[in-house]
């Protein structure tokens, strides 16, 4: 169908010009603007009653809550800054913290607000413990030593960092425990003879079984005994360290206390649960029926019980089970206990990144000739572990805090330290106690945000790829 020459012909209209740039609505600009956008609905109608009554009940909640914000913040810092004690010029105690009216040196009409010569008092059990003051070099350069490791491990712009992790990881722990106890231990003598045999026979078969000629199972069992070959060695030489005399006094960890029992268990519990939480969460992965089920009922049994009744149990329960005399470090027992109770529920946090990986990553990796070994530690779990970077630095966060339990077996950590001082009658004052506490949870807040932070910027930093 053609249409008649003599039909009208439509022109489209062509803009020739820019439009001209119009100012934005007055409703979103100024403080109109922006009241509007953080107080009231976007579609706000104030000719509808509805719209109305729902946006003023907005603004006076807000309101409330501002007000409420404010007012605690305020009330903080004026009872740590502003009404805090600081001084104690005549070297008082409790006195120095309380008023006239009440024993103490301060005027009748002054505000006592935190007690701050009560903290410069008792630093040394809130860092320490019961550590011998003349030692106290020891704990020190441990600190040092940790700092310096974890800032060349953990900042991107350091050089060799990989030798800086390696050393973190098998060296440091050595040197702080020689430092902190003494070391001159003394071990059984059948030790030294079925340790190092033990040793020789799984490094042998691993060495045998990777010389073989066999399939993906053979290469299995082989890199399972290279590595527990590996971890007995490093037992090994873990022990004589242990046994040999440095020329260093002896401090057992009873005297240990605060801040110091606090990083020792939550830097062994992070350190041994993450590796250990990847291997069961392959293993409840495995396709053979005796690897799976161990890894279940492991991950299934720490889960469903609660960790103080694991920290009971090493303490009370775990004696029962060893032969007559046998001794037992109870600090020791808390290392297993909170290390075995993380690595579960670091399994099923792995296993979660584990399984957002899609399929056809693993078949890529096989169709390019990579074993199974070589695919999981190349493709599938450099990639997992980094879509769960804020699940395993939350389980860090929480097993952090969870070392306040230790106090269960008679460990004074961070918290239990400084709850004993509350019995100290020379310290005795109204504001003691909300000083204590305020102290525990400034130094926990500023460890888990630490923490959180660098776990986000990891996340930004290995997730460009994801980046819209």
């Amino acid at each position: 169908m053609t249409s008649s020459p003599h039909a009208p012909q439509s022109v489209a209209y062509v803009r020739t010009e820019d439009a001209p740039i119009l100012p934005p609505p007055a409703n979103t600009t100024g403080l109109y603007g922006w009241a509007r956008r953080n107080f009231l609905d976007s579609m706000t109608d104030f000719s509808d009653v509805g719209s109305s009554v729902r946006s003023v009940l907005m603004i006076l909640l807000t309101a409330f809550l501002l007000w409420f914000g404010i007012s605690q913040i305020w009330g903080l810092i004026k009872f740590v800054f502003i009404d805090g004690i600081w001084s104690n010029p005549t070297g008082a105690r409790r006195e120095a913290c309380l008023t006239q009216a009440q024993g103490g040196l301060l005027p009748n009409d002054q505000t006592v607000g935190a007690c701050w010569p009560y903290v410069a008092a008792n630093a040394k059990l809130f860092i320490y413990g019961r550590y011998p003051m003349a030692e106290l070099w020891r704990p020190n350069l441990v600190f040092l030593l940790l700092a310096l490791g974890l800032v060349w491990t953990l900042w991107s712009r350091m050089p060799y960092r990989k030798i800086g992790a390696a050393l973190m990881l098998v060296v440091f722990p050595m040197v702080a425990f020689v430092l902190l106890t003494g070391a001159d231990l003394s071990a059984p003598k059948a030790f030294w003879y079925v340790w190092p045999l033990a040793t020789a026979i799984l490094l042998g078969l691993g060495w045998a079984g990777g010389k073989g000629m066999g399939g993906e199972a053979v290469k299995a069992f082989s890199g399972a005994f290279w590595g527990l070959g590996l971890f007995f060695a490093y037992i090994l030489v873990f022990a004589l360290a242990a046994t040999m005399n440095w020329g260093l006094n002896s401090v057992t960890t009873r005297d240990w206390g605060g801040l110091l029992v606090t990083l020792v268990v939550a830097l062994t519990g992070i350190t041994a649960s993450l590796p250990l939480g990847i291997l069961l969460a392959l293993g409840r992965r495995s396709t053979l029926p005796a690897v799976k089920i161990l890894s279940v009922a492991f991950i299934e049994f720490w889960r469903g019980v609660p960790l103080i009744t694991v920290l009971f149990m090493s303490s009370v329960m775990l004696p029962l089970f060893l032969p007559p005399g046998t001794s037992f470090n109870d600090l020791l027992r808390a290392l297993i206990g909170v290390t075995l109770f993380a690595s579960a529920y670091m399994a099923e946090v792995v296993r979660g990144g584990l399984q957002a990986i899609p399929k056809g990553q693993t078949e890529g990796a096989q169709s390019l000739g990579l074993s199974f070994w070589e695919t999981t530690r190349l493709i599938v779990l450099p990639q997992a572990l980094t879509l769960v970077i804020p699940g395993i630095v939350n389980t860090f966060i929480g097993l952090f805090k969870d070392t306040t339990l230790v106090s269960i077996i008679g460990m004074f950590d961070l918290l239990g330290q400084v709850s004993s001082t509350f019995a100290d009658s020379s310290w005795a004052t109204p504001v003691t106690r909300p000083t204590g506490y305020l102290v525990v949870a400034a130094i926990f807040f500023v460890f888990c945000f630490l923490m959180s932070r660098y776990s986000m910027s990891m996340e930004k930093k290995l997730r460009r790829g994801h980046a819209r």
